[in-house]
């Protein structure tokens, strides 16, 4: 174990952040506040509520979210007292915790980003929640299948998922209309993704932007049910090898930087922010971007023009593929007593409730993980009032069940994905060929797995 976590501290210190779907803006670290001690006139034998602490990477609107679950938590479970604490993004929290082993100062709950989960896995670090679940006989047939099999690795469910994600297609309506393009027809294939954004380009300038987020590339494979790495996508077994350079990566990075040279696509770097704000300036008329990012994107657009949404493209001779989950989930940390690790699964079964997932949803843009809460009125009304995000639902049920839109699982994920956008960033900027910069990276990547592989046992 202690090898394993010297190696991901090392791959964590050359991961910069990326202001995506998976990063979250720095923040006033409040915490939630505890409910208070028992009053010094209740009887002396009444039992001392379990205090846990839950560690969390969810900035702004997404901490004041989890401080209101967990006052509300505490309000209702006397005999339980979580107290929430912001603990930076999420390879800051990771590197938190890491620090914490050996004494009592780390979290009971952890929220790790998704990418985070092999290395969870092989850290021994936590108590698998199946555990839990079996011993509850909880339902997990009351959860979105396509979200629980991102975190079912090995036959179990490690983590429950919490703040969930996947990438959409954005668009101006208003543009499509004034270029003659069918605004309730979104492009749905990379053919017609390119036609759409050059039939958008005018003055010179492009119609879309794609940011360069690895997340999108892992997604753009996905879709074409193609695995990112070897041993079933490091499912069935651990991943020995990138597949970056397929046919499936080589046919993405082409298409892009065609988009690109023909100015028919704008490149405006890593920053998934600076493509947002070219999207709601309207200075771009195409891009992609996560669902949790929506209603931020609606708003921010502020009625200047309709946004429209679609499903993710993928090439016309590509009939089958889907969009693997983003974003982080719970685990119960094994090094704190069998009272603690049972509370922290009480408040992960609070959490997963239809109310809470429902008041979750609507308050930060991520999906509900329990199917029951878009029966909750309070997100009938959120998907009345945002409705391009029935365009999110529709496409996490669309996506086929594979080890391909599962998602990949390797214990260096968060340098691959740095590696990757380095990668893509050649290519489009003419250093090198889209095949040569895959091979390239694949070739890191091949070389850092078996690195890590060397240090799990």
């Amino acid at each position: 174990m202690i090898l394993v976590l010297a190696m991901f501290m090392v791959i964590l210190a050359g991961c910069g952040g990326n202001s995506g779907a998976n990063a979250n803006t720095e923040a006033t670290n409040t915490s939630s506040n505890n409910a208070s001690s028992s009053d010094k006139g209740t009887a002396s034998t009444a039992a001392a509520p379990v205090k846990i602490t839950w560690w969390h990477s969810m900035s702004g609107t997404g901490e004041k979210a989890i401080n209101k679950i967990v006052t509300d938590f505490n309000a209702s479970h006397p005999d339980i007292q979580v107290e929430a604490v912001y603990q930076g993004k999420y390879d800051e929290s990771l590197n938190k915790l890491k620090a914490s082993l050996g004494s009592n100062s780390g979290p009971d709950l952890m929220q790790v980003y998704e990418i985070g989960s092999k290395f969870m896995i092989d850290s021994k670090m936590i108590t698998p929640v199946q555990k839990f679940i079996d011993e509850d006989k909880f339902d997990l047939s009351s959860l979105e299948p396509n979200i629980i099999r991102y975190y079912t690795i090995g036959g179990q469910l490690n983590a429950m998922p919490f703040n969930t994600s996947n990438p959409i297609l954005y668009y101006n309506k208003d543009a499509f209309k004034a270029a003659g393009l069918d605004p309730e027809n979104p492009p749905k294939t990379f053919e017609e993704y390119e036609a759409a954004a050059k039939a958008l380009s005018k003055n010179g300038k492009p119609g879309a932007a794609i940011a360069i987020y690895g997340w999108f590339m892992e997604q753009l494979f996905a879709n074409q049910n193609a695995e990112y790495v070897n041993g079933g996508n490091g499912r069935d077994q651990a991943a020995t090898e990138s597949l970056l350079a397929s046919d499936a990566g080589v046919k993405t990075l082409e298409w892009w930087k065609k988009m690109v040279d023909e100015k028919a696509v704008a490149n405006l770097g890593r920053d998934t922010d600076d493509t947002d704000s070219a999207f709601a300036a309207g200075q771009v008329a195409m891009t992609l971007n996560s669902t949790a990012a929506l209603r931020k994107m609606v708003d921010a657009v502020g009625g200047k023009f309709e946004v429209g949404t679609g499903f993710l493209p993928r090439p016309e001779d590509v009939k089958e593929g889907g969009v693997v989950v983003g974003g982080a989930s719970l685990y119960i940390m094994n090094n704190k007593p069998e009272e603690e690790q049972k509370a922290a699964w009480e408040l992960i079964k609070y959490v997963a409730s239809p109310e809470v997932q429902a008041e979750w949803s609507v308050s930060t843009g991520y999906f509900p993980i329990t199917k029951a809460a878009y029966d909750q009125q309070v997100l009938k009304d959120n998907m009345a009032k945002y409705p391009q995000f029935q365009t999110a639902v529709d496409q996490l049920h669309a996506s086929s069940a594979s080890n391909a839109t599962s998602g990949a699982v390797m214990g260096i994920f968060p340098e691959a994905r740095q590696i990757v956008e380095g990668a893509i960033e050649e290519a489009l900027n003419g250093k090198k060929e889209p095949k040569k910069a895959l091979e390239d990276a694949a070739a890191q990547i091949t070389d850092k797995l078996k690195q890590y592989n060397a240090t799990v046992k």
